[in-house]
């Protein structure tokens, strides 16, 4: 029985691998099952537990008659996003908060000359796309200036934890912008703090914008 697991478990991570590598690209079906058993030279039963278990994971999905397709490449965003399904818009932004304050504070100690320059294009093109009404592009570049913000924390841990909730962000973003207390200005003074490398003000800035979504007075502990 420990020899078959351990033949299970070697077919699974090269499958994974194959799909976390993009070798097998999201949308594309995976080889067939004959395909599959010369591939990982194992049996047929080996390779159908194997495929389960990445169906059961939520990489792969099962098309009757059609095969077994890549449903997705990375194990984490899809438990997240069956975590976070139906989550309330104030369960994200505190979540938002958690994440986005350390990002900050991280960023203002370890930016670069051009993290800078790339901050303020992306803090730009969300004022100039706020100022044209377009909320889809504002959105967008809304987005991308937090995604740039996090990457700029150069934490990949962090990084990762961001990338794995964008689609409850992006949301609970197109949300903020539409409703009440936005401030098409919030992320001014964010993007200065990271530049003048003060991570106490930068996460400060983090907590007063998104406390005005959260209707709520900023707590002195988060500072």
């Amino acid at each position: 029985m420990t020899e078959r697991t351990s033949l299970i478990e070697a077919a699974v991570a090269t499958l994974r691998t194959r799909i976390t590598s993009g070798e097998w690209a999201v949308g594309t079906r995976i080889p067939p099952e004959p395909a599959l058993t010369e591939l990982l030279g194992v049996g047929r039963n080996t390779v159908r537990e194997a495929v389960q278990s990445l169906v059961h994971s939520g990489l792969l999905v099962r098309r009757q008659g059609s095969g077994t397709y890549v449903l997705a490449d990375d194990e984490l965003a899809v438990s997240m996003s069956r975590h976070i399904q139906g989550a309330s818009r104030r369960d994200v932004l505190q979540v938002r908060r958690a994440l986005e304050v350390e990002a900050a504070r991280l960023a203002a100690v370890r930016h670069t000359p051009d993290d800078d320059t790339r901050l303020r294009a992306f803090l730009r093109a969300r004022t100039e796309a706020w100022d044209a009404g377009d909320m889809d592009t504002m959105v967008e570049a809304d987005l991308a200036l937090h995604r740039e913000i996090a990457r700029v924390s150069r934490n990949p841990v962090l990084e990762s934890m961001y990338e794995n909730l964008l689609d409850a962000i992006v949301e609970n973003i197109r949300t903020n912008v539409e409703g009440p207390g936005h401030d098409d200005h919030a992320h001014d003074g964010l993007v200065q703090a990271i530049v003048d490398s003060d991570p106490k003000r930068a996460g400060s800035e983090v907590v007063r914008y998104l406390a005005a979504l959260l209707r709520e007075e900023p707590e002195e502990e988060w500072p």
